[in-house]
């Protein structure tokens, strides 16, 4: 055997087993993305476990899918004049924001949890989150940019808080708009925060 042919042969070695992981792989991909696997927003991290009861609380029992019985005041009453408004207060800190809620079957679901104080990681610099213990409908669609004060829903429960405007390939289901976000990003600062949800009567 010639120089030349043992050198294409390893060559040819190397492009063929190239091709087969670059195969498995896509495969091995292909086959993630068919399941109902919730992924952090804009990252590929598998979202954590459902229990999120640290340093957090919302209203409702253990028929509430947002969390824990820290909060016994939540807003189960669909009678109660707060549950039709679709004001909310955002707390943080000493800082209060106004935000206007959409009119779909998701908030109706999210007023339901309400007041809510959770602990919310910040992630990319651009938003804070908070996964649910439980699941709200969704309908989710790409935005296309984000707009510092978007209030959203990744998947079908985490809550997003935007303090950045970017443009985005990720779907969402909206929840709401802070009405005036001037502030907020200084407000919710570069890590976690406790962050209060409450419904604002008409």
């Amino acid at each position: 055997m010639n120089r030349r042919t043992g050198k294409t042969e390893t060559v040819m070695k190397r492009l063929f087993m190239t091709t087969l992981v670059m195969l498995t792989l896509s495969v091995s991909f292909a086959s993630c993305g068919t399941d109902d696997t919730e992924f952090a927003p804009n990252t590929g991290v598998p979202a954590p476990p459902a229990n999120n009861d640290d340093n957090s609380s919302s209203g409702g029992g253990s028929d509430n899918p947002g969390g824990g019985n820290d909060n016994p005041g939540g807003n189960n009453d669909d009678s109660d004049d707060e549950i039709m408004s679709n004001k909310l207060r955002i707390t943080v800190g000493s800082s209060s924001f106004d935000a206007t809620l959409e009119d779909n079957e998701t908030v109706k679901a999210f007023k339901k949890l309400l007041p809510m104080t959770v602990n919310m990681p910040d992630l990319n610099r651009n938003e804070k989150y908070y996964y649910l213990s439980g699941s709200l409908p969704t309908a989710a669609s790409n935005p296309g940019t984000i707009l510092t004060g978007d209030l959203m829903l990744y998947g079908s429960n985490c809550v997003v808080l935007f303090y950045e405007s970017f443009s985005t390939s990720y779907s969402y289901t909206r929840l709401g708009r802070v009405n005036n976000s001037s502030g907020l990003a200084s407000a919710l600062g570069s890590g976690s925060v406790t962050v209060t949800f409450e419904l604002q009567k008409e």
